[in-house]
């Protein structure tokens, strides 16, 4: 296969950065099959058409029903609100089309396995955006714990700390807005957690939480973008219906115990996305806001240079990082999304189904509603009840 039509509904924060991805592969990836940026799709005809002319799409439309059916595009690219993720996921699959779907999944975990359902009843190939899995300096963080240099592993502990709506004039976008977003910092923050911790530490076996809603309501919003909004100028408000923040505690199939924070309110912090992996035999630290390095320790080094070294992930020998720049050269966030496009490309290559997939999101959903339930129930609530429901 020399390339595969993609046709992506969403124009906005996250189409921007999918458009961005399928447009580096071929010059930094070229062993890999072409992603053609085909068909872009979104509901204001000015917004996507200026979308289109701005990213390098080939066309623009506004009905994504009408898209999905198309015989020329292979790939669906789901970037829109989480509300539409599972009617469009399942009609693509239906058409017999690959989908690739940011997070969360779906509203839901009943959605989400909806979609999965019908996924792999079409036989199709799918995947999920968690993007942050895709640094080099994350992948090394894999290699370690699965290579057992860091022996035993005991705790994983991490953090997405944000500020953007500390201000509680900020306008009521749809991140606030439970029937659009499904939650707030828990289900857009959190859930990049619960899919590192899986990846690096294995599946959750129960958890208990407690969440907040600082700000109750805000003004209605009149425009918004990504991050951005403006509020509706007769200060009209309306209730924000997601959590500010969330906190909870697990423990894993493995033996090892976490703690995980998700907020919107950590002043000073513009987006740290961070963790830590305590073993038998060392630790690693990740900050995305430091993207390139991994700190590292090992309990073994001599007592005289014993200590966190600085490892930086952009030598050749870190996976993902050859297709860069020279050594000591940072890369940045747009870069995660290239390395999942090439991952889905390298799949349907190869006949594989990419990673992460739908299972990872309908498991990451099982996570997210399990604390949800916790807090609710103010109790530990196991993951094989999430599997009963």
């Amino acid at each position: 296969m020399s390339s595969v039509r993609v046709g992506m509904i969403g124009y906005k924060f996250m189409g921007k950065a999918h458009s961005n991805a399928y447009r580096s592969v071929p010059m930094f990836f070229p062993q890999a099959v072409k992603p053609e940026m085909s068909v872009i799709c979104g509901r204001d005809p000015k917004g996507v058409k200026e979308a289109q002319e701005q990213f390098g799409w080939q066309e623009s439309v506004t009905d994504w029903r009408e898209l999905v059916t198309r015989e020329d595009i292979d790939l669906i690219d789901i970037n829109a609100p989480s509300d539409v993720h599972k009617e469009i996921a399942i009609a693509a699959a239906q058409a017999g089309k690959h989908i690739f779907c940011e997070k969360p999944l779906a509203l839901n975990l009943k959605d989400s396995r909806e979609m999965l359902e019908a996924a792999e009843t079409a036989g199709i190939k799918h995947m999920i955006g968690f993007n942050y899995r895709f640094s080099p300096a994350v992948q090394l963080a894999k290699d370690l714990v699965e290579s057992g240099r860091l022996g035993k592993i005991y705790h994983f502990r991490a953090n997405f700390l944000q500020d953007w709506i500390l201000d509680p004039e900020f306008p009521l976008v749809w991140r606030l807005q439970k029937e659009i977003a499904g939650s707030g910092s828990h289900g857009d923050l959190g859930a990049h957690l619960i899919d590192m911790a899986r990846y690096l530490v294995g599946e959750f076996t129960e958890v208990i939480g407690m969440s907040e809603t600082f700000i109750k309501e805000r003004p209605i919003a009149s425009e918004m973008t990504g991050l951005t909004a403006k509020g509706n100028s007769n200060t009209e408000k309306g209730p924000v219906t997601v959590d500010d923040a969330t906190l909870f505690l697990a423990r894993f199939e493995s033996g090892a115990i976490g703690s995980f924070e998700a907020t919107r309110f950590a002043a000073g912090h513009r987006s740290t996305n961070s963790f830590e992996i305590n073993g038998s035999l060392g630790s690693v630290k990740f900050d995305f806001e430091r993207m390139n390095e991994l700190e590292v320790y090992f309990v073994n080094d001599a007592e005289d240079v014993q200590g966190f070294r600085r490892v930086m992930a952009t030598d050749g020998v870190h996976k993902y990082a050859e297709a860069w720049w020279p050594t000591g050269h940072p890369i940045g966030f747009d870069h995660t999304f290239t390395h999942e496009v090439v991952e889905f490309m390298n799949a349907i290559e190869e006949d594989r189904q990419p990673v992460p997939n739908f299972h990872d999101g309908v498991a990451c959903q099982a996570v997210l509603e399990a604390v949800e339930r916790s807090v609710e129930e103010r109790r530990w609530v196991t993951l094989s009840e999430m599997a009963e429901d």
